[in-house]
């Protein structure tokens, strides 16, 4: 158990704790770095999480995060509008557009379906991807999800879902991603060939 001769930074310490993989160590760390800086470098540093909270937004078409209404791949012109691709969250795009192999346009369903979790289709962004699919109109939608229980589980809902099933081109990246893993974690390499080398979906 750490000990503080100052509540203050016991309190910044608890706040960086509260961040997902940030032991109190680490925490700690991070205050001291942050105590060690000038005030101006501290001010900037306050200023861009103040800014990221209160200037960015969700894209209306695809829900990435975005500093404006929409986000800079949904208003590149140099998109394919009509390839759909299926991510569970922010990370995944991030992950995807680093192998430079995917040239379509994205849709964050911001989570999985996942009953033990209590996260149902309502909770997800699947109707604003279906009409999306319909009014675009989509020629084809790339399930991009993580190859686990829950990631199958959401693609099989979708496609049940998606409008003019028969005129769309479904597809699911090839395998060579190992069973259970989360795109996030996947090198480049085997990420890029997954998304290059995508295969039919099927039930």
């Amino acid at each position: 158990m750490l000990s503080f001769s100052s509540k203050l930074v016991e309190k910044a310490v608890e706040q960086f704790a509260t961040l997902p993989g940030i032991g109190r160590k680490t925490a700690l760390r991070f205050v001291l770095q942050l105590l060690r800086r000038d005030k101006a470098e501290v001010d900037a540093f306050l200023d861009a999480i103040r800014q990221l909270k209160e200037e960015t937004h969700e894209c209306k078409h695809c829900h990435n995060i975005s500093d404006q209404e929409c986000c800079d791949i949904c208003l590149d012109p140099r998109r394919d509008t009509t390839t759909i691709c299926v991510v569970e969250n922010i990370q995944d795009v991030i992950s995807i557009e680093s192998t430079g192999q995917f040239h379509g346009v994205y849709h964050v369903l911001g989570g999985i379906i996942s009953p033990m979790d209590g996260i149902g289709p309502g909770d997800l962004h699947i109707d604003t991807l279906l009409q999306r699919a319909e009014l675009q109109p989509a020629r084809e939608v790339i399930f991009a999800l993580g190859a686990t229980i829950e990631g199958d589980t959401t693609a099989y809902y979708i496609f049940k879902k998606l409008p003019r099933r028969d005129e769309l081109v479904v597809t699911t990246l090839a395998k060579g991603i190992a069973v259970g893993n989360d795109l996030e974690y996947i090198d480049e390499l085997t990420l890029g060939r997954s998304i290059t080398n995508r295969i039919r979906f099927s039930l």
